[in-house]
Order: structure tokens, then sequence, then C-alpha cells
């Protein structure tokens, strides 16, 4: 929020209740992609579970499955409409001050 200039000061309540909602979201996600996970009897979560967990619950996938990474075992050449769906997806420009999650997800791996 930081980055945001618009922003001049945050209320430390509303950074409190920023931080729980993300700390919420997280978890549930998390808890949804170790679901996916066993039921694909896997120890190991992996990036392709993440997504069928976001594709599971819409309002997530709305505005979120244009923003992970393809996993690596997809075709190399995907089908015309997943590439224009990734083109616009990128080609809109970015509120101020923020960044696009595969920054997050290219430093993890």
């Amino acid at each position: 929020m930081k980055l945001d200039q618009d922003i001049k000061k945050v209320n430390s309540e509303a950074l409190h209740l920023i931080a729980s909602s993300t700390e919420l979201f997280l978890e549930s996600l998390a808890e949804k992609s170790a679901q996916v996970a066993l039921e694909k009897n896997r120890k190991t979560m992996k990036l392709e579970h993440l997504r069928v967990a976001v594709k599971r619950h819409q309002p997530t996938s709305n505005f979120l499955l244009d923003s992970l990474p393809m996993p690596p075992s997809q075709p190399s050449d995907p089908s015309p409409k997943v590439q224009s769906r990734r083109r616009l997806s990128k080609d809109k420009p970015l509120p101020s001050g923020t960044r696009r999650i595969e920054a997050f997800f290219h430093n993890c791996t």
C-alpha cells in the first residue's frame, strides 16, 4: 500500500484488517490446494494443485487464474483461446503501485 502514490496514510486498524484478510485468504487457498494434492494421492503440493483449487472457486478464479504461471507439464503450444486470454491480461495496464503475481512465483522457484 505504501507503493501506491494515491494513498498518503493508512490507519493501523485498516492495515491490520488487510493483513488478517490476506492471511485468511492464503490459508484457505493453501488448504484447498492441499486437498487437491490429497485427491491426486500426492504428498507434495505443486503449482498444478494450486491452479485446480483456484479454478474450483469462481471468485478466486476470476482474478487470480490469469496471473498464475502455466505448469511445465502443459503442452508448449497452448490453444489460441488460452493464448488470447493470457495476452489480454498481460497487456492490460496495472494500477499505480501494483505488481503482477508472476514475479512472486518466479522468485519462489
